[in-house]
């Protein structure tokens, strides 16, 4: 018989598992309108690692990420040619070599790569319409050439060095943004929470395969794997 895991729980949106998306300060994307802005305020949002500015464009203000190296009345553009930290520039008029982040999916779409605190792509080279970018994680992704992203570093580069110390501060942290914490393998659960759960914690006590149409509450494990054990 099938058991009610905690992903079912989480996926049926309660206000247990639910983000308080409420107390955000808001999207962080790019200016929808090109021109130049002045940096008025940086906010700190529960719901993003880094810092976020409020920039001025004429009567509009808009929400973005914060990279390292500007401060308060400082000024950046969108859709600028000008390589400047906090200037949002098309891809393909960004020199090879250069760091950005917050980097757009698809034209328009405001950001959706590289925005946790800290981090930063690069330019690798540029072909007629596509852009060749080098990820955080060491993977290169190919992006339209009309997507845009902003120039520099995302800011906070010191937030993974500061240890929580102990478990009640990871606790908080993680309820800042509605994240399950902590995480409990199934083997470490009762019987009645997990499949794997019950007898001793280290021993499962069945194969760890499902098949593709497994019910709910007992698809858990190795999904249909092609293969499994060590390759020879």
């Amino acid at each position: 018989m099938g058991k009610r895991l905690i992903q079912q729980r989480r996926g049926r949106g309660t206000p247990t598992y639910r983000a308080p998306s409420f107390r955000y300060a808001g999207k962080a994307t790019h200016p929808k309108k090109e021109g130049e802005g002045i940096i008025k305020e940086f906010v700190h949002s529960q719901g993003h690692s880094a810092p976020l500015m409020v920039v001025q464009y004429g009567n509009d203000y808009n929400l973005n990420l914060a990279p390292e190296g500007v401060r308060i009345g400082d000024s950046v553009s969108c859709s600028n040619n000008e390589v400047h930290p906090g200037n949002t520039v098309v891809l393909q008029e960004i020199p090879e070599g250069t760091l950005i982040y917050n980097i757009e999916h698809k034209p328009g779409d405001g950001g959706k790569f590289v925005r946790s605190s800290g981090v930063a792509a690069r330019v690798v080279s540029k072909s007629k319409d596509r852009v060749v970018i080098r990820l955080p994680s060491k993977k290169q992704k190919e992006f339209p050439g009309q997507c845009r992203a902003t120039i520099g570093t995302v800011s906070g580069s010191g937030r993974t060095e500061k240890p929580f110390l102990k478990a009640g501060t990871k606790y908080h942290k993680m309820r800042a943004k509605n994240k399950l914490y902590p995480s409990v393998s199934g083997t470490s659960m009762n019987s009645v929470d997990h499949p794997f759960g019950g007898t001793t914690s280290s021993n499962v006590g069945k194969p760890t395969q499902s098949g593709r149409n497994a019910p709910p509450g007992r698809k858990v494990g190795k999904i249909a794997p092609r293969r499994t054990g060590y390759k020879r």
